[in-house]
């Protein structure tokens, strides 16, 4: 009887071991986004792209965040706004400084027109610095 009490011990705790290694593979990655160059802002989007073919749309979640000179690609005048819109229909979040949303207005004295599926945050940079504290890996393109 203590063998067989033991033996389900042994299973119960393998179990929830395994169950808890579950979530953690899931990945987690923030992409920035500061520059307003075409072709690094579309390597930003392609390693979106491409890690979720790699890793599975469920395995992986995904916020690219975009500031300063960065922030125009979530305009809806942006060159890469369709690429912004698909990823953002596949789970990607795309997250807009509002500090350099309210920069932009005071020197052009029009708030930026932001794709559909963009959302917004105080400070680019501090959410860049939240989710690295949540386990997100980062990547600068």
């Amino acid at each position: 009887m203590k063998n067989l009490f033991t033996k389900i011990a042994f299973l119960f705790i393998s179990l929830l071991f395994l169950s808890s290694n579950l979530n953690a593979s899931e990945h987690k990655v923030v992409i920035q986004v500061s520059t307003d160059d075409t072709r690094t802002q579309l390597l930003a989007l392609n390693n979106a792209s491409n890690l979720q073919k790699l890793y599975g749309m469920d395995n992986v979640t995904i916020e690219i965040v975009a500031f300063g000179p960065g922030l125009g690609i979530l305009t809806e005048q942006s060159f890469h706004s369709t690429r912004v819109k698909d990823l953002s229909l596949q789970d990607v979040k795309f997250s807009a400084c509002e500090n350099t949303m309210a920069h932009i207005k005071e020197k052009t004295g029009v708030d930026p027109i932001l794709t559909k599926g963009v959302t917004t945050v105080k400070a680019g940079v501090g959410r860049i610095v939240e989710l690295q504290e949540q386990g997100y890996s980062y990547i600068r393109p």
